[in-house]
């Protein structure tokens, strides 16, 4: 159950920063309210799933996933650009996501 809260934690990081671009510095009503809303629920699941989860590998994990499909949503949506240095950055995020989850705990 503890990464299901991890796993919905990222999902509304994700809907919260995607949208937080459509804000427009919190001036528009509605993607300002799902923005917000998506950011509560983001930390009271994540804060839900450090019940079971260390803290290192939840924080790992939770930052690490969500930058990298927060770019990917940026790249997609909003039709931004990645450089070469910052897809090797994102392959190296990635990497470190997944030592941390597989080594983190010996």
């Amino acid at each position: 159950m503890e990464y299901a809260f991890l796993a919905i934690a990222i999902v509304s990081e994700v809907i919260a920063t995607s949208y937080l671009k459509q804000t427009e510095g919190f001036t528009k009503l509605t993607p300002s309210l799902i923005c917000a809303a998506a950011y509560i629920v983001c930390h009271y699941t994540f804060a839900k799933s450090l019940n079971r989860i260390n803290l290192n590998i939840g924080y790992a994990t939770w930052c690490g996933v969500g930058l990298i499909v927060t770019s990917l949503v940026s790249i997609f949506a909003y039709k931004e650009k990645l450089s070469t240095v910052g897809i090797i950055g994102l392959v190296l995020i990635t990497a470190g996501c997944v030592m941390v989850n597989a080594f983190g705990n010996k």
